[in-house]
């Protein structure tokens, strides 16, 4: 069992690169959406 398939996605297939391409795709989608959201609310953009 490999390092990446320990944690919270105790799934199999979870060290696979596609799975893990997605989810670091997806982590740094919400934090670009997090940011453009923070920008927008602080200033009349």
């Amino acid at each position: 069992m490999s390092d990446l398939n320990r944690g919270i996605m105790k799934f199999k297939g979870a060290d696979k690169p596609a799975v893990v391409a997605a989810s670091a795709l997806i982590i740094f989608i919400s934090i670009t959406v997090l940011i453009v959201w923070a920008l927008k609310s602080a200033y009349a953009v």
